[in-house]
């Protein structure tokens, strides 16, 4: 690599750098003398990180903490080598970032109790595979097996299949005579059928059976056969489940941890199915705080991105609660729930929004601090994508490819469904020119379809500034080759950005970071419209429009609204909206009674967006009695018009409705002394 220890020395603040370039060799007693000191220790390679912890835990005295990072093939090697000092400054200075704080995990413990579905032959030869270490049963769904019977088999209906790692619940029902549990597979019954109702898969042919019960009467002593058994339906729990059959048992994109299928020859299937004996943690990778959830108020469903995204089928809807619920142990951790999420009420916790926004401030500013121009962000995942771009740099280094042009920046995410509009419009923000994100094939159809949709979002909010340019892009590619041709294309756009690199750093809250990102994005635009238009999907602001004949100012919106951008006024009857909190969930257009509420999706530049407008207003209605406000005159006309020919309502029962509640009881008693008077009389 063409690298010069001068200007990386300049660009990290530390002039007397010096370069190693066989440390994991020749040079490995400088690497043993700088984990001594103390001091956190970079060290820009990856591929021997195993030798590394090696050599470190036989070094007396090492106490340094060590991180690695890969400037090699994200730089180094490429045709744009001699111009990747400022994109490998970029990198070495993210990697001396602290470690993000721990989050809660999820447990699960397996005893190694697994289920293995499929046609009998098929399922005793993967359990012949795997019962060293793991307690087989066996579901058979036909075929004959071996006649020495090794493992317990059941067979039947599957009436469900349900949970995960270590909890699977299995209920199915037996629908057959024989009880292949029971069954010796001693042929008998086999040959005695008259029929032929009987094949080696030890399953009786009911369409084929006369009813002769000879295989009953032969089969006596081990008892395996009964017609007249009543089908009960079965239950039990498995730790593992291997699904050899074509079809999964499970209709989400990710099935749950611990749910493996198997087409007979994928060995490492089978190998990590082996491993999955013990406890486990994972991340708990969401934060999910219900005050802020626009799913639902009243039973009425308003925002359900979350529940329509998951791919794992690990969120659903409580809306008698008002909130959703999020499965910890079926989440896999895409974060896309929290891509979609307009309010932020769910977080992707693994890493946090402010670690990513740590990471990407100190990524772009020190690349430009380097001499770098244009910067590219590119997201990719930290399995199938890094390896990806690992093959792009040895298919670099060996001449098959151009490699990673020196302005792309690749970054490493856990899932690249867990970034949305706020992280992208942010990066814009510190500097970056272009965001782009690499899927691999990997990814769920409804994650692509929501980074599109925040995409388009984020890219109408820059085009409406005036920014020049495509700012974000969704690359696909499963070939190093195919990814060389994506990023060699993007060389050939210019995109427009801010002057001056924000400095401010990604809160915690969501539309905090927006608004932050917005502020800089718009301090620095080329243009300045009073609105810009947004399209309808996934936006996270807009306005709302009223029909002021249908209003009559009932207020159920403002009840409804979760994040307080519809307000009732408690001297006036008034709708008043602060456009700043509308988050376009609909709950208000979906609570109206009269369907007078229309969502308008865009983002509103002027001051007025911060501030309380009033949408509607009337006059109020006085009771006719004390004359005291109780209602809207709308309101009140409204209801009169609609029960006025109403039987109940006649009379002074129709009047009473022109009253306020305390008079309508005293007019309700009046009445009733009146008749007692009467009576008396």
């Amino acid at each position: 690599m063409p690298l010069d220890p001068a200007k990386l020395g300049a660009a990290l603040g530390e002039p007397s750098l010096a370069l190693h370039s066989s440390l994991c060799r020749r040079e490995a007693a400088s690497y043993q003398q700088a984990i001594r000191s103390g001091e956190e220790v970079i060290v820009a390679c990856t591929q021997e990180k195993k030798l590394f912890a090696e050599v470190g835990a036989q070094t007396e005295g090492a106490v340094s903490p060590v991180h690695f990072v890969n400037i090699r093939e994200t730089g180094g090697w490429s045709r744009d080598a001699r111009e990747a000092m400022p994109k490998i400054a970029a990198l070495l200075a993210a990697a001396r970032l602290p470690e993000p704080d721990p989050v809660p995990t999820v447990t699960y413990k397996s005893g190694g109790r697994v289920l293995i579905i499929g046609r009998l032959q098929d399922a005793e030869r993967a359990a012949s595979m795997v019962e060293d270490v793991l307690d087989v049963t066996l579901f058979s769904t036909g075929g004959p097996g071996a006649q020495e019977r090794k493992y317990p088999v059941v067979s039947g209906r599957i009436d469900s299949l349900t949970g995960w790692l270590g909890a699977f619940q299995f209920a199915w029902t037996p629908t057959n005579p024989i009880d292949l549990d029971l069954c010796t597979r001693c042929n008998a019954c086999v040959a005695v059928c008259p029929e032929g109702a009987i094949g080696l898969d030890y399953q009786i042919d009911m369409d084929r059976c006369k009813g002769h019960r000879a295989c009953v009467k032969v089969c006596e002593a081990a008892g395996a056969i009964d017609f007249q058994r009543e089908a009960q339906a079965q239950t039990e729990t498995f730790d593992l489940v291997l699904d050899l059959r074509e079809t999964s048992e499970f209709a989400q994109h990710a099935p749950p941890q611990g749910y493996l299928r198997w087409d007979g020859r994928d060995l490492p299937t089978l190998l990590k199915l082996r491993e999955l004996v013990g406890e486990f943690e994972k991340p708990k990778f969401f934060v999910y705080k219900q005050k802020l959830c626009a799913h639902s108020r009243n039973e009425k469903i308003g925002c359900n991105a979350c529940v329509e995204i998951c791919s794992a089928a690990a969120i659903s809807s409580e809306a008698s609660r008002q909130q959703i619920k999020v499965n910890p142990n079926l989440c896999v951790g895409c974060g896309a729930c929290t891509t979609v999420c307009p309010t932020g009420a769910l977080t992707f916790a693994y890493p946090r929004a402010s670690d990513q926004g740590q990471k990407l401030r100190t990524l772009l500013g020190s690349y430009l601090q380097a001499g770098g121009r244009e910067p590219t962000i590119l997201f990719h995942s930290q399995e199938a994508g890094q390896a990806l771009v690992e093959d792009l740099g040895r298919a670099a280094r060996l001449g098959q490819a151009q490699g990673v042009p020196a302005n792309v920046i690749p970054v490493a995410l856990w899932h690249t469904a867990s970034t949305g509009a706020d992280l992208w419009l942010s990066a814009v923000a510190f500097g970056a020119r272009q965001v782009v994100v690499l899927t691999t094939g990997e990814e769920a159809p409804q994650y692509l379809a929501g980074l599109k949709a925040q995409m388009a979002v984020a890219q109408a909010i820059l085009s409406g500034l005036g920014y020049a340019g495509v700012h974000f892009e969704l690359l696909q590619a499963q070939s190093a080759l195919a990814l060389d041709k994506a990023l060699q294309s993007l060389r050939s756009t210019r995109q427009q950005g801010p002057k001056e690199p924000a400095r401010f750093a990604v809160a915690a809250e969501k539309r905090a970071t927006l608004e932050l990102a917005l502020d800089h994005l718009v301090a620095f635009a080329p243009a300045r419209p009073e609105a810009i238009e947004l399209p309808p999907q996934g936006s996270p602001f807009g306005s709302i429009a009223v029909d002021k004949d249908k209003c009559t100012l009932c207020m159920s919106c403002v009840s409804a609204c979760p994040s307080s951008a519809l307000q009732d006024n408690p001297q006036a009857p008034q709708l008043r909206f602060i456009e700043k909190n509308c988050v376009q969930c609909g709950l208000c257009a979906g609570t109206c009674p009269e369907n007078a509420i229309t969502l308008k999706p865009r983002l509103l530049l002027t001051p007025e967006r911060r501030e309380a407008r009033v949408l509607n207003e009337t006059k109020p209605y006085g009771c006719i009695r004390c004359g005291k406000p109780f209602g809207t005159l709308k309101a009140v006309e409204a209801m009169l018009g609609k029960l006025a020919g109403h039987a109940m309502f006649q009379g002074a029962a129709l009047e009473r409705l022109k009253m306020c509640s305390d008079c309508r009881v005293i007019d309700i008693y009046s009445a009733q002394d009146e008749t007692k008077i009467s009576d008396v009389r």
